[in-house]
């Protein structure tokens, strides 16, 4: 009886194959991430340090809680496109209610997640009830929630953020082991990403989100409850927002359109993290690494000296790649 053994060069050969198998398995949002960042670290040295990194990701955090929201409802099939109309609201409706006493502060926080469930509500209502398209809903939500915030200031934020409030969007947990400073944003986002991936990919009501915007239609035959989940996803979303908004409003202060275009930044970080835009793909983490790619790709436009419109005009390929790409698998299924 003759025995064979493998030999080093196929032993070789396999295990650069197992790590050839491993990297493609690697979603490109990090790689990508990273290559952004460490440029971005090249051309500022500050962003080197431990402090740069966190004022990064305090930055950051906003946009990728904003991102979790949108992401949910277009992985359902639909767009939210109040998401930004809404952060302006909160940031100046807040300032109104404070009226710059520090125990207003907790109440405010509380008044403004009940409006954003309202929102969402009714959001959700329109498109799952009455059969009215998510653009369509969320246009007309965008213009109606930024029109009241203009009416209720009279055009013109009043007042100011109290120490208290800001604190969720520019405060630091002290003395952390390891870290030092600890950014309370970063902390909130994470915990946020951490829950949400749990109700997005580890429940039944995830895989309704995935099953409901890859066939809305099959969805309903295998029994799945579509209109009460597609709710949920945009008062989830506009949850979201509010939490986002406050981050905001602690981090830069008051102003009238603070939230002008935050929806298509929330769009862009979710595609770019691997949503479809047609629905039936999401996933939590990408998402909040889409979000931190897109903060690092304007932090890097900034620093080669490229003005705001193009930063407007790069958001506006990746959407219109995101469509063509949601478009061509579309076909290949077919």
């Amino acid at each position: 009886m003759t025995t064979t053994t493998p030999t080093f060069s196929s032993r070789a050969v396999s295990v650069l194959a197992a790590i050839w198998g491993f990297i493609r398995r690697i979603p490109p949002i990090y790689p990508v991430f990273f290559a952004i960042f460490i440029t971005v670290g090249f051309l500022n040295p500050n962003y080197q340090t431990m402090n740069g990194i966190f004022v990064f990701l305090r930055r950051a955090s906003p946009l990728a809680i904003l991102a979790i929201g949108q992401m949910m409802v277009l992985a359902s099939g639909g767009f939210d496109l109040s998401q930004g109309s809404l952060v302006t609201f909160v940031i100046v409706g807040s300032s109104m209610l404070l009226s710059n006493d520090p125990a207003k502060a907790y109440s405010t926080i509380g008044i403004m997640m009940a409006v954003g469930v309202l929102v969402g509500l009714i959001n959700g209502t329109a498109v799952s009830f009455l059969k009215i398209p998510s653009l369509i809903v969320t246009l007309g939500m965008l213009l109606l929630v930024k029109g009241v915030a203009m009416y209720w200031s009279g055009g013109a934020p009043k007042g100011y953020f109290t120490d208290n409030f800001r604190v969720f969007g520019r405060g630091n947990f002290e003395n952390v082991p390891i870290f030092g400073k600890f950014p309370i944003a970063l902390f909130i986002m994470l915990v946020i990403a951490v829950v949400f991936y749990f109700i997005f990919h580890r429940t039944n009501y995830g895989k309704q989100v995935l099953a409901i915007g890859d066939n809305v239609r099959a969805a309903q035959l295998s029994g799945v409850r579509v209109r009460g989940i597609r709710v949920l996803t945009f008062v989830f979303s506009a949850f979201l927002t509010v939490i986002a908004a406050i981050l905001y409003g602690g981090y830069g202060g008051i102003s009238t359109n603070v939230g002008d275009g935050m929806e298509f930044q929330a769009v862009s970080a979710a595609v770019i993290g691997g949503t479809l835009l047609l629905g039936g793909k999401g996933s939590v983490p990408n998402v909040v690494f889409g979000a931190f790619t897109l903060e690092a790709l304007f932090n890097l436009l900034n620093l080669i000296g490229l003005p705001k419109p193009y930063r407007d005009a790069v958001q506006g390929l990746i959407i219109i790649g995101a469509v063509a790409y949601a478009a061509l698998t579309t076909r290949r299924k077919q």
